[in-house]
């Protein structure tokens, strides 16, 4: 999982609030968010910009159901869930939004009650078929921001590709092992995921094997940088990349450089 050579040391950006506040947070809002709302930075009007945004996860297996229970916990007024697979009896060791009682069902299905169940505020909107090429622009038009949670690099391309025509950001995430990376793409303003990765890597297909506390991990930054780009607070991940290695418990964070031959945005202005 070794990222391509263009790796760079440069000054992160400050990066404006991605939605505008939402006119006013209800009182069973205040009382929910208590804690939320207390943390600098956040406050009222960073709760109510989480009540506006529109996030789409794509997938709801390891990193997808690690992320959508904190997107839901957090606030974010909707969410959007693209899954087409049903729930195994090998996923419960990683994919935690799902329970023994869910095995055959619908992912997305157990997703959406889940979410349901963790925050009634939350409207979750679901799309029951995979994401490709022929939709990806259709379905991330809808959305503020996307967390990339696929598990191949053809749909990940196809995030990629439709947030390039759009110019729009997404969280990426990527688990293997006891090893996880995380970046935010946001063409147009950092480089896309084609500018590490123009070809698959070796190891481009499922994960083949992961610790589920990895997923776990992973996700949480996905969601972490997903409320700061909503919210306008702190350093984007935009233009940066995370390695972190749970055998080790160290992170890596490289810059990552505009490919200016990138296949993907190298004419985005």
């Amino acid at each position: 999982m070794e990222p391509a050579n263009r790796l760079r040391n440069d000054e992160l950006m400050l990066l404006p609030p991605l939605v505008e506040p939402d006119a006013v947070l209800h009182a069973d809002e205040i009382r929910r968010y208590a804690r939320q709302l207390a943390i600098p930075g956040i406050g009222s009007v960073g709760q109510r910009r989480l009540k506006r945004a529109r996030v789409l996860c794509v997938g709801a297996g390891g990193l997808g159901s690690c992320a959508l229970p904190y997107l839901a916990a957090a606030g974010v007024g909707t969410i959007g869930i693209v899954e087409f697979d049903t729930v195994d009896e090998s996923n419960l060791q990683r994919q935690i939004i799902h329970g023994s009682s869910d095995v055959g069902r619908l992912k997305i299905d157990s997703a959406r009650e889940a979410l349901c169940e963790i925050n009634p505020w939350v409207e979750v909107i679901t799309h029951p078929h995979a994401l490709d090429s022929s939709n990806a622009v259709a379905i991330f038009s809808e959305y503020d921001l996307a967390i990339d949670g696929a598990d191949n690099f053809a749909t990940r391309y196809a995030l990629n590709d439709a947030a390039i025509g759009l110019r729009k950001p997404y969280v990426w995430g990527s688990v293997r092992h006891f090893e996880g990376q995380a970046a935010v793409f946001w063409p147009g303003t950092g480089p896309c995921l084609r500018c590490l990765y123009p070809q698959p890597p070796a190891q481009g297909g499922p994960c083949g094997g992961v610790l589920g506390a990895v997923c776990a991990t992973i996700g949480a930054i996905q969601v972490t940088e997903a409320v700061k780009l909503l919210t306008g607070v702190g350093e984007s991940l935009v233009g940066s990349l995370v390695v972190y290695d749970a055998l080790t418990l160290t992170h890596r964070k490289f810059s990552l450089a505009r490919d200016p031959a990138c296949p993907g945005c190298a004419q985005v202005a």
